[in-house]
């Protein structure tokens, strides 16, 4: 057994002690199920914090058959969060084979136990506890999550594989951690806050009574309004607000520390009742020149200022080396227009939140047509604005990334838009990038967006008259794109034929299911309008003779797409062909053969 650290504890909330009937070890002689038995190992117990709120676990109460009582000292409180978990209930078929009706195995809605609240004054204050809304089981299927209780584990980011390794590459891009029962969580307790409908008068204790199943409270923690800088907290502890953004000013001399520990905290600025998203240096845009400056001018970084994001309860605080402790709200409602005597002295300044929804639209001069460009879109602190279906951190990472996005040097972040999309903007100045290949004039434009700001049109202008001469612009080299990704990549690049090319990797086989040998996106005869072409090859390699593009040719597969073993081909692969081979056979398909990177490899 071992305790929950989730991250620093909340000033406004004490634990309260709890005289349980049975420890966790004496549990495994209970009537529980044999996979509960199995589990009570990893159930967490000592000091423990959990969503930033602190509970002791020590005897837990067992809430089987009979009533049980627990007393304390009588403490006023706004609201009670009890850490709680129950045994699972298996599901009944009927004589048919039908569970009905289905409340999955989790046991929607089914009455588990009461919770009776003892006040110092005689009176009480019954509540029902039901299954899936302020209770779940020690362990749960894959989305069956209690509607009004959180898992004990609290959220928490994780970095992208090529930023700091960890296992499961592909959740790991997700840059969230999948705490579940699912995804390795052999034990949860569920954290349920109970608003007191008193909070004047003094609790003294808990009566729990059994209705249906074993029920564990192994913690009670009280939030004491009286200690509260802010007055009383205002909504659930459990219950964040929408992210925002802040700066954070490091020390003179303090270099950043990007890693994250195992409950996915940084050590240089973390929340109790909140979470820390990500952090990164600021990027320092050459933003009073905007519009005179050139297009994908990358961006200079910052050694000392990091722009963190995250997400937090209104009475949350920040954590900081030394002890120090910042208020999220204060950070909220800090302005340095208010402050006359110069900045804050604060290590924290606010961010302006994106919150203002805009449709933002690209549209070719004189036909007001939209067309597809890249877009780059940054606000007054360097933070990137993408789109609302785009990624909001960019991975630059070699075949990590399966969105339309693009990032200059790994830091200037650009997208791909069809020519129209709805963008969450600060108020305040923004600061635009649009391109579309060598022939429109790129447009750096600031903007100020107002709250009555609906729509932003960019007039795209064609300067080069290179198409109408006959010219086509081509790309003969294209990997790890979908067809339809790199037809809408290739037209915001003004790219008239793409490539894609197929290809194995070692082990790895890339866009081999989007090879027929016969299809051409965005061709007429594929309900295109013929400017802009998709057309998927292979590039086939050996790690000695070097590399070839097969293009546009049809029929069959042309495999192997690599020989010879690593680096290119697998381990223990033979050379089976060699590349006047494969070139051969892509003439005799009515294919093109070319080099992909002269004069490198080989």
């Amino acid at each position: 057994m071992s305790n929950i650290q989730d991250g620093p504890s909340s000033p406004l909330f004490a634990s309260l002690p709890l005289k349980g009937n049975v420890t966790l070890s004496e549990l495994a002689n209970a009537s529980i199920s044999e996979e509960m038995a199995e589990a009570l190992v990893h159930a967490p117990s000592g000091a423990c914090v959990a969503w930033g709120i602190p509970f002791e676990v020590e005897d837990v109460v067992a809430i089987t058959e009979e009533v049980v009582a627990v007393e304390f000292s009588p403490t006023v409180a706004q609201w009670l969060v009890f850490m709680h978990t129950s045994d699972l209930r298996p599901l009944e078929s009927g004589p048919s084979g039908f569970t009905s009706p289905m409340r999955g195995e989790g046991q929607l809605g089914e009455h588990a136990a009461d919770y009776v609240i003892l006040y110092a004054d005689g009176t009480e204050e019954r509540t029902p506890v039901r299954r899936r809304h302020q209770l779940g089981a020690f362990k749960r299927r894959w989305g069956e999550n209690p509607f009004e209780a959180v898992a004990h584990p609290k959220p928490h980011p994780k970095r992208a594989s090529h930023e700091q390794l960890i296992a499961g590459w592909g959740r790991s891009q997700t840059r969230v951690a999948q705490l579940d029962g699912g995804h390795g969580e052999p034990w949860i307790y569920w954290l349920w806050a109970w608003e007191n409908p008193h909070p004047d008068k003094a609790v003294v204790g808990v009566r729990f009574e059994p209705v249906s199943s074993l029920v564990i409270v192994a913690g009670i923690s009280a939030g004491n309004s009286f200690f509260l800088p802010f007055g009383k907290l205002k909504t659930t502890p459990l219950r964040w607000q929408t992210r925002r953004k802040a700066l954070l000013t490091l020390p003179s001399g303090e270099a950043f520390l990007p890693e994250l520990n195992e409950q996915g905290v940084l050590d240089q600025v973390q929340l109790d009742l909140g979470q820390v998203i990500s952090a990164a240096p600021r990027l320092i845009y050459p933003n009073a020149p905007w519009a005179e400056t050139y297009n994908n001018q990358v961006p200079e970084i910052s050694e000392r200022e990091i722009l963190i994001e995250y997400t937090a309860h209104p009475d949350a605080c920040f954590h900081l080396p030394g002890g120090q402790t910042v208020p999220a709200q204060s950070v909220v409602e800090a302005s340095e227009a208010q402050v006359d005597d110069g900045p804050s002295a604060s290590p924290l300044q606010p961010v302006p939140p994106a919150t203002q929804r805009v449709t933002l639209r690209a549209v070719e001069r004189g036909s007001n047509k939209s067309v597809p460009v890249k877009l780059h879109v940054h606000g007054e602190w360097g933070e990137y604005l993408g789109p609302v279906d785009r990624h909001r951190i960019p991975n630059p990472a070699w075949f990590e990334d399966y969105s339309v996005d693009f990032s200059h040097l790994d830091t200037h972040a650009c997208t791909y838009i069809p020519g129209e999309t709805s963008i969450d903007l600060p108020l305040g100045k923004v600061y635009l990038e649009v391109s579309k290949g060598f022939e429109i004039r790129p447009v750096r434009k600031v903007i100020e967006v107002t709250p009555d700001t609906q729509e932003i049109v960019i007039d795209i202008e064609k300067v080069l008259p290179w198409r109408e001469e006959g010219w086509v612009t081509a790309d003969t080299h294209v990997h790890f794109l979908s067809p339809m990704s790199a037809l809408l990549e290739g037209s915001a690049e003004g790219v008239n034929v793409i490539n894609l090319l197929a290809s194995q990797w070692g082990e790895l086989m890339t866009n081999v299911g989007d090879f027929d040998g016969k299809m051409t996106w965005g061709s007429k005869e594929a309900g295109g309008d013929g400017e802009y072409l998709v057309r998927v090859g292979t590039e086939n390699r050996q790690h000695v003779l070097g590399h070839i593009s097969l293009l546009g040719y049809q029929g069959q597969i042309i495999a192997p797409m690599t020989t010879g073993g690593a680096d290119e081909s697998a381990l223990g692969d033979p050379i089976e062909i060699l590349l006047t081979e494969w070139a051969r056979q892509c003439k005799k398909q009515g294919g093109l053969v070319v080099l992909p990177h002269f004069p490198n490899p080989r």
